[in-house]
């Protein structure tokens, strides 16, 4: 059985950092696309960043130069690193496994996800 667990959301001033973590069961985080996605209220989930299996990266726009994503193999961890954060960064995220090699542009895996966390709220204030 799948579980993909997130934590480290929480509440921070604009201008703040929160690291995200996403704990993998039942799958290895090495074996596939991992992707990090983001859904406010009355908006569309959408894309913030991807690692490939090939530990290519893709980041959306708005998170280019704030973001980092990276995976630890040996934890089964994928992580999301956020800094200079923006009250419109606020939103529950996500993680999601894909079953594919390498990402696309706009912090996108290339295929749909397989298998998505129950998400982590983060709350900018300004």
């Amino acid at each position: 059985q799948v579980q993909l667990v997130e934590s480290g959301g929480g509440s921070v001033q604009a201008g703040g950092t929160l690291r995200l973590s996403c704990a993998a069961s039942g799958l290895s985080v090495r074996n596939y696309c991992m992707g990090w996605f983001r859904q406010s209220p009355g908006r569309e989930r959408e894309e913030v960043a991807a690692i490939g299996r090939n530990g290519f990266t893709s980041y959306a726009d708005s998170w280019k130069g704030r973001g980092t994503i990276n995976r630890n193999n040996t934890w089964n961890t994928l992580y999301l690193r956020m800094n200079s954060l923006k009250p419109e960064d606020t939103a529950m995220y996500y993680c999601a496994a894909v079953d594919s090699y390498s990402v696309i542009s706009g912090g996108r895996c290339y295929a749909r996800p397989a298998y998505w966390g129950q998400g982590t709220q983060v709350t900018v204030s300004s």
